[in-house]
């Protein structure tokens, strides 16, 4: 079952809940810019410094990666791979912890992948402090092992023969696991897990690691990228980390950085809003009094306009519920758009699991 912002183009389940008639458009003129191997635009966004002394070894190129994945090959060691998009924080490094704990050696990439992002998003404004981050990672430590490398490419290393950002320009081979990639997070930006999809592929297939770990936060991307290592047969296991979180409950996430103080605070009644869901489902696992407990929280600091869904899925196949069964419980997920310190809206998504 879920909310959903309707649209004309959008099929409308039969148990969302019609609370709205809009999506609030993004505060920002569109990036009209084609990233390819030639462009300013690209070279500007693919530019990153080298971090001054740099404490982890830095690899910029898919011979490189795979040159050192080779010698753990030969070793006999373990490998772990956390992929990101930078802009790292607490959030991030619980993951990194995670592969620092269960494997030899731990690889990060840093890379703002292009195809997630369309046209009218924000792929330029997109946090970036690649120095800041290398720091960060230098800094983690676990069982006596530490980060091995930062894997940090260009957008033409990733994507050799470019990467227009309108979708109906993009030629090549491009990666969609049909099924999960429409609803939710799908149905508000429709290219974008066919570039998580397209990107995450091609880091698997450079790395080839043991373990890869993704955040929880993100839960949606963690069912399509478990389908699609399964259906394209990858050897590596995914595991799915516990979100971090704020003092207040705020899910941590790169984009918080867009956040006035005032909002970091009221943000916090998405996640209290998510916690009374949990409440309610212990007494009614009815999908629509679920939801109603989740927009009541809200409501309390934000308008219904600003609500663009809250759903309740099933854990495997994100089919909208109208009953949780027991059982097996089910997901609650929710986005929302919040003052930021540019005058417009940011989009935060959580989600908790009943």
């Amino acid at each position: 079952m879920a909310i959903i912002v309707p649209r004309s183009s959008w099929p409308l389940a039969s148990s969302a809940l019609r609370l709205f008639n809009l999506l609030p458009a993004y505060n920002r003129p569109p990036l009209l810019c084609t990233l390819r191997h030639n462009s300013t635009a690209a070279a500007a966004a693919a530019e990153i410094p080298e971090p001054r002394q740099s404490p982890i070894q830095i690899l910029r190129t898919l011979a490189e990666v795979r040159s050192w994945r080779r010698d753990q090959l030969i070793k006999g060691l373990t490998v772990g791979f956390v992929p990101t998009m930078g802009a790292l924080h607490a959030g991030h490094m619980r993951l990194v912890q995670s592969s620092l704990r269960m494997n030899d050696a731990t690889i990060v990439s840093i890379f703002v992948n292009p195809s997630q992002f369309a046209p009218t998003e924000d792929l330029a404004s997109y946090p970036r402090d690649f120095e800041a981050d290398v720091e960060q990672l230098a800094a983690q430590i676990g069982d006596d092992r530490q980060v091995d490398v930062v894997f940090a490419p260009t957008v033409e290393e990733i994507y050799p023969n470019g990467i227009p950002l309108d979708i109906d320009q993009q030629k090549g081979a491009f990666v969609t696991v049909h099924g999960l990639s429409e609803q939710l997070e799908g149905k508000i930006r429709p290219q974008f897990f066919r570039g998580v999809a397209t990107v995450v592929s091609k880091l698997l297939n450079i790395v080839s690691p043991d373990r890869v770990y993704f955040g929880q936060k993100d839960v949606q991307q963690t069912v399509v990228v478990k389908r699609l290592v399964q259906d394209l047969c990858y050897g590596s296991v995914v595991h799915v980390v516990a979100t971090g979180r704020d003092a207040n409950g705020l899910a941590l996430s790169s984009r918080n950085a867009y956040l006035t103080d005032q909002t970091r605070q009221d943000a916090a009644v998405i996640y209290k809003g998510l916690q009374n869901a949990l409440m309610v489902y212990r007494q009614n696992t009815s999908a629509e009094k679920i939801i109603e407990a989740v927009v009541s929280s809200i409501t309390e600091k934000f308008g219904k306009e600003d609500i663009e869904y809250v759903c309740v899925n099933d854990k495997d196949t994100l089919e909208e519920l109208e009953i949780v069964q027991p059982l097996k419980g089910a997901i609650v997920s929710v986005a929302v758009r919040v003052p930021n310190k540019f005058g417009g809206k940011t989009r935060l998504i959580d989600n908790i699991l009943l």
